[in-house]
């Protein structure tokens, strides 16, 4: 949390910016350098802007507060290296939300690995009329994971991934499974 600092110098000194008649009045200087030491923070907040806005240098708390602001799918409970990864994506993935590329790089920065995904749609091209459709008549969408140790709270979360990022006609189901260990020798 940003707040008062011990020992933060100001970088604009109220002090000098003082009239000359103040510039040797001992009280006058001690005043305004309490004032100093109350702006100071903001002031390098302000002198900082930008790296808070940049997810790989701002503090966490403003990242999670940045990665509200700009519509990240963050749940609080991630790394941090998770959370920076998602905010810095956020503005890729709204342009590819719907897809099946933005589904799987919505799911793969929240959980780390990467999805299986199938779908009913296709794409063809004919030189003829009234050609075979491709995909499916009936629209669905799957979505498998495999994580390392799986709890119920994972497939919540991976639904609710799902119902956000997937075309908004499309029904879906979601399935958490545990990755297959081999045996060590």
């Amino acid at each position: 949390m940003r707040g008062s600092v011990d020992g933060l110098g100001s970088s604009a000194p109220i002090g000098a910016m003082l009239p000359a008649v103040f510039a040797d009045d001992d009280l006058a200087q001690r005043f305004v350098a309490g004032l100093d030491e109350v702006i100071a923070p903001i002031l390098n907040v302000l002198d900082c802007l930008p790296a808070y806005f940049d997810p790989a240098l701002a503090p966490v708390d403003f990242t999670r507060w940045l990665a509200g602001w700009v519509g990240a799918e963050t749940d609080g409970t991630e790394p941090e290296d998770r959370l920076r990864a998602a905010v810095a994506a956020a503005a890729y993935l709204h342009r590819v939300r719907g897809t099946r590329r933005g589904l799987a790089e919505t799911i793969r920065l929240a959980f780390g690995v990467e999805p299986e995904i199938s779908e009913s749609g296709g794409a063809a091209w004919s030189a003829r009329p009234l050609g075979p459709f491709p995909g499916d008549p009936r629209p669905h969408l799957r979505v498998t994971l495999r994580l390392p140790d799986p709890t119920p709270a994972d497939e919540h979360r991976l639904t609710i991934l799902v119902a956000a990022a997937r075309p908004a006609h499309m029904p879906y189901t979601v399935k958490v499974t545990a990755t297959e260990r081999t045996p060590q020798r």
